[in-house]
């Protein structure tokens, strides 16, 4: 029997149920709020592309919470046959909770069971939250994404996320090397 993805520090990690989809939208919008004000970050030279809406959450792959109601979430997707972080979210009143941490964790371990070689995100690599976190959860920044990966950094360019700040692709291997990728 496979368990519930959970982590240390309290925070009980869950995958997503019927009740938690429709919050998510609002949660991830109210966590976009963190960036307007985040070092790294040029709010004034363009806007985050909208949230994620029901229907998309709804079919992602993966979509992992923590509390209930929800105060975090990490969406997962597949990208070039790997799981790929596609965001990241906890409510401001939530910030520097360990929320974020416990939710990497979670997803992390789920794509561990899932068989997954690596896991992929893109985020901006000057906000401490962003990069920098992301880093100390063992991503290394991919110097040149390719195929899907490589693909999502561009439509990240023309959606206009490397107008507000530096962005980078990053991975971190789930198995070891003789494992696969």
């Amino acid at each position: 029997m496979k368990r519930e993805p959970s982590s240390g520090r309290g925070v009980h990690v869950r995958p997503a149920d019927a009740r938690d989809y429709p919050l998510l939208p609002a949660l991830e919008a109210a966590s976009d709020t963190l960036l307007a004000a985040a070092p790294g970050v040029r709010a004034s030279q363009a806007a985050l592309p909208p949230v994620a809406t029901l229907p998309e959450f709804i079919a992602a792959r993966r979509v992992l919470v923590a509390g209930r109601p929800p105060a975090g979430f990490a969406r997962l997707e597949e990208i070039d046959g790997q799981a790929h972080l596609e965001q990241l979210s906890a409510h401001p009143d939530a910030a520097g909770a360990g929320l974020g941490r416990a939710l990497v964790e979670a997803a992390l371990e789920w794509a561990r069971e899932q068989g997954y070689a690596t896991m992929t995100l893109c985020t901006f690599a000057g906000v401490p939250f962003n990069a920098p976190f992301y880093a100390s959860c063992g991503f290394e920044v991919v110097q040149d994404p390719q195929a899907e990966l490589g693909a999502l950094r561009q439509h990240e360019a023309a959606l206009g996320l490397d107008a507000m700040g530096k962005r980078v692709a990053m991975r971190v291997r789930l198995l070891p090397a003789s494992a696969g990728e």
